[in-house]
């Protein structure tokens, strides 16, 4: 759970209460009423990125040497899914994109989010961000996706070309 200690309307230190409503969840609540944390999943933006008919794999600064996976961000308020993951391509990577179709959407537990992936066909000179460091261009046939939220789109991706996708796990840290 997200680390609240007080409430932010009144500024009564929060208590754990078991919301009746919600099946006994416990919430973080304000005793007097005034605010409750929700803590639902947030939405991510992820896009399987085609250019010239390879797929765009990028490695985040964070990550070890050999994890690279799909280009991801948030949406922005007043933004359509569609222009979120046009305008994180464009800012990641400088890609323009071109057709975007939605491939599905994924849970992600692990971080409390959804997953809402698409298939983005792009055009232009690839130039990364700060926040990523490296990228491979990769023949489909050649993904390998993983057992996790953005590995699950890549995998259905796949499928729908008509490849089986070939699992792998994602390299130790």
């Amino acid at each position: 759970m997200t680390e609240f200690k007080f409430c932010p309307a009144c500024a009564a230190p929060l208590v754990l209460r078991l919301d009746q409503h919600e099946a006994g969840k416990e919430r973080l609540a304000c005793p007097e009423g005034h605010w409750t944390h929700w803590d639902n999943p947030l939405p991510v933006l992820a896009a399987l990125v085609e250019v010239e008919g390879r797929i765009l794999l990028a490695r985040n600064a964070a990550w070890p040497e050999k994890m690279f996976a799909l280009i991801t961000g948030f949406m922005e308020r007043g933004e359509t899914p569609e222009q979120g993951i046009a305008r994180e391509l464009k800012e990641e990577t400088n890609l323009d994109a071109d057709q975007i179709s939605l491939i599905g959407v994924y849970e992600f537990i692990r971080k409390n989010e959804v997953i809402i992936a698409y298939h983005v066909k792009a055009s232009g000179d690839i130039q990364l961000s700060e926040e990523l460091v490296e990228f491979r261009l990769v023949a489909p046939e050649r993904l390998r996706p993983w057992h996790s939220g953005t590995g699950y789109a890549m995998a259905d991706w796949m499928r729908a070309q008509g490849l089986e996708p070939e699992f792998m796990d994602w390299p130790a840290s």
